[in-house]
């Protein structure tokens, strides 16, 4: 039923349209024809039309023979999980626990003197082949609580399947079936992706197996919240709740891509779709097979982007680069030289254009290697190395007035120093507290409760070093500050 009312409104819109091109034609048909044969007149415009219209169809990206290519390797997922329940709410005092009593319906699952586990849930996602004895990539989303896998081919033919690792920090798992002899899918290499090209994904969205959609490239590189160790591929690619896990292809039949995530306000799919990139994907997966675990290096530095108001502040030629606003001590970027207000835009050889180049380049350096960089410091570049440390298992305040305060008129704020325990309590050598903030200030960002650490480069923890970076500026500052536990760089215009 459902299905008619979405297919009837189409229906009538293509007679509408089609009605409309017809009378359009055959107008144009009768201006042209005032002198002469209708029959004559409308042959060679027919035909002319006909040629139009076949060298647009032709124009268009044909996606046929990469499904048959490809389509066998991509496989359904269905996942039987144990939801998990709040005892509470089945306590003999409680209403439900009350209501069940009195009705004669025993407790389930999870429930006081129970075990911990609810009823059963079901869920559906996608994968893809990547060697021939039933090795699967797939999102770790979708095996997440899996107590037990069913994985489909295009064959029909149905497995077991078994979790060999997952990765949350990427969203990548490895399925295993027992099998021989399966088709399997090509890869490529997303670095060479172009924004506008063409895509296509298979998958099962809301279970509805091969389903085959296609789109373009709408950006690469793309940082999400939470997720900064992945660049994301973003494509409008329509990806739907089931289509989790399935393979992006280029058009040369190549995998460049796992379909992970979109964004939505309903649910569905509203034209931002986001893949992890394959090659991230296989090294997490060879990780996870040779070793039951991921390795990621990492070098213990807060960073942000480079907006054209601090590249402008620190004199680079342009917004680029992550700006390390703070540096771990101990940590093997401390050992190597970087100081806070570095930009680093350069990282084993490869050039970091924006921040978020940055923690995925690290992360899948080995630990315990040496690594270049490029930084601009007081305009120039300089080099350093550095040993790269493990990542592990982690991942890359306000206060009363002071009659103390002194206003910065210039700046637009009213700070203190820092007392000794709050400089403890924040992990920090000192600072400058600030009290209140307008005009230049505020309209950059900073407000009370943020702690000035660094002004332009240059440690700033008493009032009279604010007083002197400012005065020394020549139109812009880069201020550094701490705001609840994270460093970051606010450019402010002083004019």
């Amino acid at each position: 039923m459902d299905t008619t009312r979405i297919i009837k409104p189409t229906l009538i819109a293509a007679a509408v349209a089609a009605a409309f091109f017809v009378g359009q034609r055959a107008h144009d048909v009768g201006v042209a024809t005032a002198a002469a044969p209708v029959a004559v007149a409308t042959a060679p415009a027919v035909a002319a039309a006909t040629s139009a219209d076949a060298r647009t169809t032709q124009g268009l990206p044909d996606f046929s023979s990469l499904v048959e290519a490809n389509g066998g390797a991509v496989v359904n997922i269905a996942v039987a999980k144990r939801a998990a329940i709040n005892p509470a709410q089945f306590a003999p005092d409680s209403q439900m626990g009350e209501m069940l009593r009195r009705f004669g319906i025993p407790m389930p699952d999870g429930a006081p003197g129970q075990g911990r586990q609810g009823p059963e849930g079901r869920g559906v996602g996608s994968g893809f082949i990547v060697s021939s004895d039933g090795l699967i990539l797939t999102n770790a989303h979708v095996v997440d609580g899996a107590t037990e896998l069913t994985v489909r081919l295009p064959d029909q033919r149905e497995f077991k399947g078994k979790v060999l690792g997952t990765d949350k920090l990427t969203d990548v798992a490895v399925v295993k079936i027992d099998a021989k002899g399966l088709p399997t899918v090509k890869t490529g290499d997303p670095s060479r992706l172009k924004v506008g090209e063409w895509v296509a994904a298979i998958g099962s969205p809301f279970g509805l197996e091969n389903s085959v959609t296609a789109g373009i490239v709408s950006a690469k590189s793309r940082a999400l919240p939470q997720e900064t160790l992945v660049p994301f591929i973003q494509t409008d690619v329509a990806v739907n709740p089931g289509n989790s896990g399935g393979p992006l292809f280029n058009m040369a039949g190549e995998v460049v891509g796992i379909n992970s995530q979109i964004f939505s306000t309903s649910g569905g799919y509203m034209g931002l779709s986001f893949a992890i990139p394959i090659d991230l994907a296989l090294k997490v997966k060879d990780d996870l097979v040779t070793h039951g675990k991921v390795t990621r290096g990492r070098i213990g530095v807060g960073i942000q982007g480079v907006n054209a108001a601090l590249a402008e502040s620190f004199g680079l030629d342009k917004a680029r680069g992550a700006l390390v606003s703070k540096v771990e001590p101990g940590s093997p970027a401390a050992a190597a030289g970087l100081k806070e207000g570095d930009v680093i835009v350069e990282f084993g050889g490869k050039p970091i254009n924006q921040a978020n180049d940055l923690p995925a380049a690290v992360a899948a350096t080995k630990p315990g290697s040496q690594a270049s960089l490029k930084v601009w410091r007081d305009g120039a570049e300089k080099s350093l190395d550095v040993k790269i440390g493990d990542m592990g298992s982690e991942r890359v305040a306000s206060s009363e007035a002071s009659p103390d305060a002194k206003p910065q008129g210039k700046l637009g704020v009213a700070v203190r120093p820092l007392s000794p325990e709050e400089a403890r309590g924040l992990g920090s050598d000192g600072g400058l507290l600030v009290q209140e903030a307008s005009g230049p200030a505020a309209k950059a960002g900073l407000r009370a409760g943020d702690v000035i650490v660094a002004v332009n480069g240059r440690t700033t923890r008493t009032i009279e070093e604010l007083r002197a970076r400012v005065n020394d500026a020549k139109g812009r500052l880069a201020v550094l500050i701490e705001r609840q536990g994270q460093r970051m760089f606010v450019p402010v215009e002083i004019g």
